[in-house]
């Protein structure tokens, strides 16, 4: 068994290539072979976002703080909120991240296929935030 202690491990920036905005990304845990699951706590300050990404297994998102966006391409944008649980199936291209006034923290949970967990693609321009903000603001 092995525990990690909370504030063990140290907190990271998200990279400028991968995220807008400002990102904080906690390490919560990285099983041993033959597992293959990671799972990390992402804390993102208002309006900040991930860029377009698919992960090989897909991912599950569960929202611990705040108030998010998330869109898989083709689909009308969502808010998400404390308690809401987003699986996003395998190869999926889709964005998450904090709306445009508050901010938003959630535990993201992928699997490693052949050592990856994600592809990363461009950035969700502002425009296109901007918008689907506004449209998941009109939805609800």
């Amino acid at each position: 068994m092995q525990i990690h202690r909370s504030g063990s491990r140290p907190s990271a920036k998200g990279p400028a290539q991968y995220f807008s905005g400002t990102v904080r990304i906690d390490p919560l845990f990285e099983a041993p072979a033959p597992a293959r699951v990671t799972s990390v706590s992402v804390t993102f300050e208002p309006g900040a976002r991930t860029a377009w990404h698919t992960h090989p297994l897909g991912q599950t998102l569960i929202v611990t703080s705040g108030l998010g966006l998330t869109q898989c391409e083709g689909d009308s944008p969502v808010e998400i909120r404390p308690g809401d649980v987003i699986w996003c199936p395998p190869n999926n291209r889709h964005w998450h991240g904090a709306a445009p006034n508050t901010s938003m923290t959630h535990i993201a949970i992928v699997e490693a296929l052949d050592g990856k967990t994600v592809d990363w693609m461009e950035q969700v321009t502002d425009e296109h935030y901007q918008a689907a903000a506004r449209s998941a603001q009109q939805r609800q």
